[in-house]
């Protein structure tokens, strides 16, 4: 296996990054707007951060096969277990992001649930991007999801340090989180404490506060046409208040 750089999320998420983000019913807009997206026939779908597979399983089933890319051995390994349970045409790779390449043209690529935010340098934005255009059939679209800037600086209540605690479903159960955010570098630090049955575990992650006009101008220079601006995958409208943003954009179909 070739040397992939990884920044360590899937080291300390792998063991619980499902109970935080469920799959099965909680997933089931997002797979219904991407299976919308893909336009048909035989072009596989590329996922860039396929993570555990929360995406990717189910929208197989309803899209057909997908290549899913991630750098992390940890998040893989629970892919790789969820298909040997339960085989669909999910193709886990162990790459990097940044620089994917293969000989396969996909009529969906997408990169979802801030994974392109946790590049923290923009030019490393703007090469996700530029490999999804690449990889994208003329006529196929792209979907980024990620973390919207305002947002984060509002859940901070204008602090530059605050503290949340998030509770879930099953008894003694909730996620404790500790936000930093650096404005001037735009900068957004959390370290977690997931509590779980009585039990903690403590995790961390560092993202770069990603407006959506960045992404578009990603998008812009990879070539790629904006299609949609939505706040959830209901396909509502992004005021710029929401927690999170999807934009879909779109190659020409002559290209």
């Amino acid at each position: 296996m070739s040397e992939i750089a990884d920044i360590g999320y899937g080291a300390q998420f792998a063991d619980f990054y499902d109970r935080l983000f469920p799959g099965g019913p909680a997933v089931a807009a997002t797979t219904a707007f991407l299976a919308d997206l893909h336009p048909g026939g035989d072009l596989p779908t590329l996922e860039l951060g396929v993570g555990t597979g929360r995406v990717a399983l189910p929208l197989a089933d309803l899209a057909g096969p997908i290549v899913g890319v991630d750098s992390s051995p940890e998040m893989l390994a629970v892919l790789r277990a969820a298909l040997a349970e339960r085989p669909r045409p999910v193709t886990p790779v162990h790459g990097d992001i940044r620089d994917y390449s293969d000989d396969r043209r996909y009529g969906l690529v997408y990169c979802v649930c801030g994974t392109l935010s946790m590049l923290l340098d923009p030019a490393e934005q703007q090469r996700v991007l530029d490999v999804a255009a690449a990889r994208l059939a003329p006529g196929g679209c792209l979907v980024v999801e990620t973390h919207n800037p305002s947002f984060a600086q509002a859940l901070n209540q204008g602090r530059v340090r605050d503290s949340f605690f998030v509770p879930y479903p099953a008894p003694d159960t909730g996620l404790l989180s500790y936000s930093t955010i650096d404005i001037d570098n735009r900068i957004w630090h959390l370290a977690h404490i997931w509590i779980d049955d009585g039990r903690s575990r403590i995790a961390s992650e560092v993202s770069r506060l990603t407006t959506p006009e960045e992404v578009d101008e990603y998008a812009r220079l990879a070539g790629l046409t904006p299609a949609g601006r939505y706040c959830d995958w209901l396909g509502t409208e992004f005021s710029g208040q929401e927690p999170m943003y999807v934009s879909v954009y779109r190659k020409d179909s002559t290209r």
